[in-house]
């Protein structure tokens, strides 16, 4: 038993993160849901975890509360910012939306009530394992409700050809919108997790580099199934954590050379596994059934 706790005292944070970074992955998911490449959800949970943070901080008002408003703030942003945006598509989408998301990270470094660069310290730990975990499940719900659903096959038949889905009455506009707010709901719920779980925020924290491994943790795990992300976040945060622990065994010393090798490790999934590690028991199944029929 003391060692169970041990292992749970070491792991804690890590524990968390695999959470938090599985809801951020389902905010990128979301749009890619519908083969829309947005990638605000930096911008939408700096949004959610500095609203989340002030009400906290300087108004005393209660956690559910502030969950509450870290969901909604950056949903109703969203809008606003969707129905421009997204009558752009590819890699221009992509560009105006990490623009949004600098754009609120410079706002923030500049803006004196929340300390600027520095950011807010000394927020409360009121972020428990077991409602990261909640959340994590409840988005896994609504995705798994969204497939086989009208909207779920509105949404895949967007992603195929969204000319051809235009055609057939389906008011695309409004579907990729309700994908974006979603995503912002989930990435302004996981800012406002974290940083009622590290003490702390702060405009670096939502960088460019942020937006990028929210996007490699959708593609890592797979964007195919709605639990595709979820593995990906869990992999990638994991991955260090095991490589600390293994390298010293391989003689492999801390810094260049261990990045590298997380570095390859991520290589070689996205070579071997184009559709995700979520493909990987179909995979399996294939190669063995090839077998089967060889021998």
């Amino acid at each position: 038993m003391e060692a169970l706790q041990e292992f749970y005292s070491t792991y804690q944070s890590t524990f968390a993160y695999v959470g938090i970074n599985a809801l951020l992955a389902l905010s990128v998911y979301a749009t890619l849901s519908c083969g829309q490449l947005a990638l605000s959800s930096a911008g939408f949970a700096a949004i959610g975890a500095y609203a989340a943070s002030i009400l906290t901080l300087n108004f005393g008002a209660s956690f559910p509360t502030v969950l509450l408003v870290a969901i909604v703030l950056p949903a109703l942003v969203a809008v606003p910012l969707g129905l421009p945006v997204l009558r752009i598509r590819g890699v221009f989408l992509a560009i105006a939306t990490v623009a949004f998301g600098e754009v609120v990270r410079v706002g923030l470094v500049n803006w004196d009530y929340v300390n600027g660069a520095q950011g807010l310290v000394a927020i409360p730990q009121k972020t428990s394992l077991w409602m990261i975990y909640l959340a994590v499940a409840l988005a896994l719900v609504l995705f798994w409700r969204l497939r086989g659903s009208r909207w779920g096959f509105a949404l895949e038949a967007i992603r195929e050809d969204e000319a051809a889905a235009r055609t057939m009455g389906i008011h695309t506009t409004l579907y990729k919108l309700a994908m974006l707010v979603v995503g912002a709901a989930l990435a302004g719920l996981a800012g406002a997790l974290e940083a009622h779980f590290s003490f702390m925020v702060a405009p670096n924290g939502f960088a460019f580099g942020r937006v990028v491994d929210m996007l490699v943790y959708a593609v890592v795990g797979g964007t195919v199934a709605y639990h595709g992300p979820v593995l990906g976040a869990a992999f990638l945060t994991v991955l260090p954590e095991i490589l600390r622990e293994v390298a010293p065994l391989l003689g492999i010393e801390p810094g260049p050379l261990r990045a590298l090798v997380n570095g390859v490790v991520l290589l070689l999934v996205i070579l071997f596994l184009p559709n995700g590690i979520v493909s990987l028991p179909a995979r399996l199944r294939e190669r063995r059934r090839a077998k089967e029929l060889a021998a």
